[in-house]
């Protein structure tokens, strides 16, 4: 086994799975106060941990900085909803699948096998990894086939990732059948405390018929055509594959919560009622210092790295929720879209409020991409299921540049519904958003473009030259083509 490994995981463990009680609260921000909208109630000294974390994928090597892994997806048959069986795919039996943790400069062997009917692969969304490796459309596993994925994981990569299939067409459908799961890369010099318990919510809709089916309509039927359009959205709110677990969590406790949005279309406004959230990291990782909202948007595809304060009085209990947010054309608007919606309970510990934690004011040094160097501005029209007004074809390269070169893209929606942007292999920085310049240099792969909004970002191509997807990350859209190819020289 390897000796690193070994040495980590139970902290790594404890951390992922238990979690409460274990650090004091934060001396940045709010003090361990009764929050507005932490409801009074009757706990236990320490309230039950319902969220389940999924179990992480077994390192078969014993050779210190290397992670091998068996990785299989194949069709199973899981109940979703308790009591109703649902034919669903898995990854090594369980949705979400297993999560894949790794280290800056590790380097990994996933030994993948393809036991589903149908050709797939899979894809390491937001790592910069060499063209062979990053499971887009142009290269398929054919069903009953295997393939190694090899790749070494980059110094200054830290953050919250996950995998996914990415097939020509069928992205969405496999995706909402159960084919998703987190990936982790951790730093060896994490700035925040590693007392801090932490917590994985891996976010997607899904709907399923009264037999407890998945709901995939007719594309031609009504309901197919609004998901067409829509994205393909879903009444049940799973975290971890469950609908509506409890966290426990300490009055003054601070939790870190690395949250992704695994949903095929669903935006997820999310915040705590009568309390901030410290906002430190999102795609591409920490950021240079913590920022505090009274909410997050998180759209498809896209992660956030969060603190949470336990600033509920004893006893208490609280509700992360997913407030409204309209990213639809009025023709094909859900009728309950401004509904709000709950996601998981917090229960408050009735034991005593633990005493304050300092965290670091800097996190970390972003470094700015140097948009001076840029050698071009690319411009991208976003518009109903096209890129610059072509579907994608799989015979077509539609940028060309070179190792090395900095870009600036112009991502511009023309359109009255939002559009998610993402980029393979790549991680960029945001520059502006309708004219108005980024506060903040964050790292991204992912970025939503709202409705008749221009987003411009910057871009470098350091390293691993070939063929790059780069599309629309609401699923119904990539797998209908609105997706472009480039190519790296």
């Amino acid at each position: 086994m390897n000796l690193r490994r070994q040495s980590n995981r139970p902290a790594i463990l404890r951390r992922l799975a238990l979690g409460a009680g274990l650090v004091s609260s934060l001396a940045l921000g709010e003090p361990a106060a009764q929050a507005r909208g932490a409801r009074p109630a009757v706990a236990a000294a320490t309230p039950p941990d319902t969220l389940i974390a999924p179990p992480l994928l077994e390192n078969l090597s014993t050779v210190p900085g290397v992670v091998e892994v068996n990785l299989t997806a194949a069709p199973a048959r899981l109940p979703l909803l308790p009591g109703h069986p649902t034919d669903v795919y898995a990854f090594n039996g369980r949705i979400p699948g297993p999560t894949l943790e790794l280290h800056e400069g590790d380097r990994v062997i996933v030994h993948f096998h393809n036991a589903l009917p149908e050709p797939t692969t899979i894809h390491w969304h937001g790592l910069h990894i060499p063209a062979a490796s990053d499971g887009s459309p142009l290269s398929p596993i054919a069903p009953g086939a295997s393939y190694d994925y090899v790749f070494t994981v980059a110094a200054g990569s830290a953050g919250t990732y996950w995998y996914h299939p990415h097939p020509h067409q069928r992205t969405g459908f496999q995706i909402a059948s159960g084919l998703y799961g987190a990936l982790i890369i951790r730093a060896p010099d994490d700035p925040l405390p590693a007392s801090i318990p932490e917590k994985l919510l891996i976010l997607a809709d899904n709907r399923l018929l009264p037999d407890g089916s998945l709901d995939f309509p007719d594309p031609y039927s009504p309901q197919g055509q609004v998901d067409m359009e829509n994205g393909r959205e879903g009444e049940l709110l799973f975290v971890n594959g469950q609908l509506m677990p409890t966290i426990p969590i300490r009055s003054g406790e601070v939790q870190r919560w690395r949250i992704i949005n695994a949903s095929a279309a669903r935006v997820y406004r999310l915040a705590i009622p009568g309390q901030t959230l410290l906002h430190v990291g999102s795609d591409g990782g920490l950021f240079e210092r913590p920022v505090e909202v009274p909410e997050i948007l998180v759209a498809n595809s896209e992660r956030v790295e969060v603190l949470v304060r336990g600033t509920g009085p004893r006893g208490s209990q609280a509700t992360l929720q997913t407030l409204p947010y309209d990213r639809y054309i009025p023709q094909t608007r859900p009728a309950d879209w401004n509904r709000t919606r709950d996601v998981l309970s917090l229960a408050y510990s009735s034991r005593p409020p633990l005493r304050a934690v300092v965290l670091p004011r800097t996190l970390r040094h972003v470094p700015a991409l140097d948009t001076a160097q840029a050698v071009t501005t690319r411009v991208f029209v976003l518009s109903q299921g096209l890129i610059n007004g072509k579907e994608m074809d799989m015979d077509r390269v539609d940028v060309t540049t070179h190792l090395g070169a900095t870009e600036i893209w112009s991502l511009e929606n023309v359109v009255g519904m939002d559009h998610p942007f993402h980029l393979h292999g790549f991680q960029f920085q945001i520059l502006d958003r309708d004219g108005v310049a980024e506060p903040e240099r964050r790292w991204k792969d992912s970025v939503n473009v709202p409705k008749h909004g221009t987003v411009r970002i910057v871009v470098r191509f350091d390293d691993h030259g070939g063929k790059w997807m780069y599309h629309c990350h609401i699923m119904d859209h990539e797998d209908r083509g609105m997706m472009g190819i480039l190519q790296l020289n």
